[in-house]
């Protein structure tokens, strides 16, 4: 028991170190989504959104499968000792990435204006041609971040996301600033520019982290009692691709969900027949630069868990230690829903005043944000689960649940967009449907898998009960404060910081905490000593 607690703080720390990356990113996306978002609207907003999931699908069908597949086989070998075989896995995968990232840069240059029609949006022509070179430079970056998670750092991959977003941030609204002045799809692509210069210095960064830690690579290498047989780059290639292509393959249905809302969106509000063309693109925008923004936000946390626990669970079930196995996937189930379903329901109940706050100029799709809140939880369910999945060896399962899962969005989309009263809103119903049925099939599949099975208790019901007591609280609070200072932003504030006292109070009263949830804040051994003399975990 006592080496379970040793691994599983460590699993934890991990997870807890690029969580916290994890959120300064996506804050820092945030924030500079806010300036960008009022400099080009929503329109800007539909065709810089466009481009973007393109550049995202070749970016998946180059590099998606690659960190996790790096990573796992890394441990698997580190866990083993065969010192030898980790760095040849490597080398080889640095020419495998760097190969697959070209022939997708090239691709994307070459076709941006056949892409533009196939997607319905030719004004994101620029955007396209922008974002081509960043996919290379992905691409290797990824092989970078694999390597170091597959010895249970995340520190590189950490401090490289923190600088790649500050790089993205700053030259996506200054150069949007400067090309806006010109068209609205020469701001769209400006806001896309600062993505591949963001990249370019996440993997220098990544470099000279690589080069300033090879001492103690060296060290722990020089220990290899080579005792094995060394894997040839033929073996080691079809290994990677076996466990590349199931992520791949799952993480590009998931991306293609997207590509569907795209398509899907345009053509049956057109079907509507009283929307405009620059109509349609706002609504999208809408879709893509609020709700899309906000409600993955959250997932930070689990997808910080999801990286951290590949590799983790992938070492420990190498060594057949099955009960460290059970640890880690209750730890990571938890806290998953402990970051998970708060959000949504606070999102669900300030949906409204908190893009009125962010977006004062483009503050439409307040409904868009309640009813698609939801799927905060589910979104991050299934990406929990596929790791879990991924860990134990199961890479093809939640590619096919991810496939039933966004088979079911499509008639979903084409039956309630076209009806006028719920339109776009019809998108975020099926992308929730859509999340809700790969996150079961993941869970049946992780139980038949494992023979783990979950704490439902402790996972969905106490967070639950806080959480609605938190979004209570939240609503009347908001009203509250509104009645005596009849301010959005300072009201909308106020309400956020009472959700977060209430549901730490109300996760308290219901024995929500566990001790490996508390180590990962500030003096969290005193609150352990805290809560365990008041009975309270």
């Amino acid at each position: 028991m006592n080496k379970v607690k040793k691994n599983g703080g460590s699993f934890v720390k991990q997870a807890a170190i690029l969580a916290v990356a994890g959120i300064l990113v996506r804050l820092l996306g945030f924030l500079y989504r806010l300036p960008l978002t009022n400099m080009i609207g929503d329109e800007g907003n539909g065709i810089y959104s466009a481009g973007y999931y393109l550049y995202n699908m070749f970016l998946i069908m180059s590099s998606a499968g690659l960190p996790v597949a790096i990573s796992k086989m890394v441990s698997e070998k580190l866990a083993l000792g065969e010192y030898t075989n980790a760095k040849k896995i490597f080398r080889t995968s640095f020419f495998v990435a760097g190969g697959l990232g070209l022939i997708c840069t090239i691709a994307m240059f070459l076709g941006a204006n056949a892409f533009c029609k196939a997607i319905g949006s030719p004004r994101s022509y620029y955007c396209i041609l922008t974002l081509a070179p960043t996919v290379f430079i992905v691409s290797v970056m990824a092989v970078f971040r694999g390597y170091f998670q597959g010895f249970n750092s995340t520190v590189p991959t950490a401090i490289s996301q923190i600088v790649e977003q500050i790089l993205n941030a700053v030259f996506s609204v200054y150069l949007a600033w400067i090309l806006v002045k010109t068209s609205v799809e020469l701001g769209a692509a400006g806001g896309t520019a600062g993505t591949g210069i963001g990249a370019l210095a996440g993997l220098v960064t990544l470099v000279v982290i690589f080069f300033t830690s090879r001492k103690g690579r060296m060290e722990l290498f020089a220990e290899d009692k080579k005792d094995y047989r060394v894997e040839t780059s033929r073996e080691i290639t079809s290994n990677l691709f076996k466990i590349a292509i199931p992520v791949i393959t799952g993480t590009a249905i998931f991306s293609m969900t997207n590509l569907i809302d795209m398509v899907m969106v345009n053509s049956r509000l057109a079907a509507i027949g009283t929307y405009t063309a620059e109509e349609i693109d706002a609504l999208y925008g809408q879709l893509t630069g609020k709700y899309v923004t906000l409600s993955t936000m959250p997932v930070a946390i689990s997808t910080a868990l999801a990286t951290a626990v590949i590799p983790s669970i992938a070492g420990s079930v190498v060594r057949k230690e099955h009960e460290l196995v059970q640890a880690k996937v209750d730890t990571t189930l938890r806290l998953t829903m402990i970051i998970s379903i708060p959000a949504a329901i606070g999102l669900g109940a300030l949906g409204p005043q908190i893009l009125q706050m962010l977006f004062p100029n483009y503050s439409d799709g307040g409904m868009l944000i309640r009813v698609g809140s939801i799927s905060v939880v589910f979104l991050a369910l299934s990406q929990i689960s596929t790791g879990v999945l991924q860990g134990v060896g199961k890479v093809n399962a939640p590619a096919w649940n991810a496939l039933w899962g966004s088979i079911a969005k499509i008639p979903v989309n084409y039956f309630l967009i076209a009806i006028p009263e719920i339109n776009i809103i019809g998108a975020v119903i099926s992308t929730t449907v859509c999340y809700i049925i790969a996150s079961l099939l993941n869970f049946r599949a992780l139980i038949k898998a494992t023979g783990v099975r979950p704490d439902f208790v402790g996972m969905l019901v106490k967070p639950s009960i806080a959480s609605i007591i938190m979004g209570i609280f939240s609503l009347l609070s908001y009203h509250l404060f509104y009645k005596f200072m009849p301010s959005n932003l300072v009201c909308t504030l106020l309400a956020i910081i009472v959700a977060m006292v209430v549901f730490v109070v109300a996760m308290i009263c219901v024995k929500g905490f566990a001790r490996e949830d508390l180590q990962m804040v500030p003096m969290g051994g005193k609150i352990i000593r805290f809560l365990e003399k008041i009975n309270r975990i």
